[in-house]
C-alpha cells in the first residue's frame, strides 16, 4: 500500500523523472503511428479497391503480420541497424529513432489491415456509384478514405495502443538507456526487477490511464459515426 500511495504521489506531483519517461514514450509512439498511418492507409486503400493476381495472398500475409512477435521485430531491426548491418552507418541503434522504426514495423500491419477491411466494406457499397461517375481507382480510394474516416481513426487508435504497450522490440533496439531511450514499458520492467515499486507503479498508472483513454476515444468515435451516418 505504501508503494501504491508513493506511486500515485509521484504521478500527481508531476515527478520529473516519471513524466520525462512518459513524454519520451508518447514521442516515440506517436511518431511511429504517424509513419505507420502514412504508409498503412494508402496500402489498405489499394488492397480494398484494386484487384490483381495474388491479392488474396497479400491480404493473408498482412493479416498474419498483425501478430508479429515484438522480440522478432526488435531482432530484425537490430540486425539492420547494427554496425555490421546495411543501415549501420546511420548510427540509429540505441536511439529513439531505432525505437520508432521498430514500433512502426509493428503498427503498420495493424493499421493497414484494419483500414483494408473498413475500406473494402465501403467499396462494396459505393463501387457501382463511383464507377458510374467515372472515378478511377486512385480517386475512388481517396473518396473511400474520407467516407470511412471515423473507422480509420479507430484503426489508428488501435495501432497507438499497440505501440504504447510494446516492450520487447524497444528493449532490444533502444537498450533502455536512462534519460535517452527509457520508455514506460521498459522502465516498468527495469524498476520492478530493481525493487523500485513506486516508480514502476506510477508509470503503470499512467500507462493504464493512456490505454483506457484510447479505448474510450475509439468508442466515442464509433458512436459519433453511428449517430451521424446511421
Amino acid at each position: 500500500m505504501n508503494a501504491i500511495a508513493e506511486g500515485l504521489r509521484r504521478v500527481l506531483e508531476l515527478d520529473r523523472e516519471l513524466w520525462h519517461i512518459v513524454a519520451l514514450s508518447l514521442e516515440v509512439s506517436l511518431s511511429a503511428v504517424l509513419i505507420a498511418t502514412t504508409l498503412g492507409l494508402p496500402l489498405g486503400a489499394a488492397l480494398a479497391v484494386k484487384r490483381f493476381r495474388g491479392r488474396r495472398g497479400v491480404i493473408v500475409v498482412l493479416n498474419a503480420l498483425m501478430g508479429l512477435p515484438p522480440v522478432v521485430v526488435g531482432l530484425l531491426v537490430y540486425l539492420l541497424l547494427s554496425r555490421a548491418g546495411p543501415l549501420g552507418e546511420l548510427g540509429l541503434l540505441f536511439t529513439p529513432g531505432a525505437m520508432i522504426i521498430a514500433q512502426s514495423v509493428l503498427v503498420l500491419p495493424i493499421i493497414a489491415a484494419l483500414a483494408r477491411q473498413a475500406l473494402e466494406d465501403a467499396w462494396r457499397e459505393y463501387e457501382e456509384q463511383l464507377r458510374s461517375l467515372g472515378a478511377r481507382e486512385f480517386t475512388a480510394a481517396l473518396t473511400l478514405i474520407w467516407d470511412a474516416r471515423f473507422s480509420l481513426v479507430t484503426a489508428v487508435l488501435a495501432g497507438l495502443g499497440r505501440a504504447a504497450a510494446e516492450v520487447g522490440a524497444v528493449m532490444i533496439v533502444g537498450g533502455n538507456i536512462d534519460g535517452v531511450t527509457r520508455v514506460m514499458t521498459t522502465a516498468i520492467a527495469l524498476e520492478t526487477s530493481k525493487g523500485d515499486l513506486p516508480l514502476a507503479l506510477g508509470l503503470g498508472f499512467v500507462l493504464i490511464a493512456l490505454v483506457l483513454a484510447l479505448n474510450a476515444a475509439a468508442q466515442l468515435v464509433k458512436e459519433t459515426a453511428e449517430r451521424r451516418f446511421g
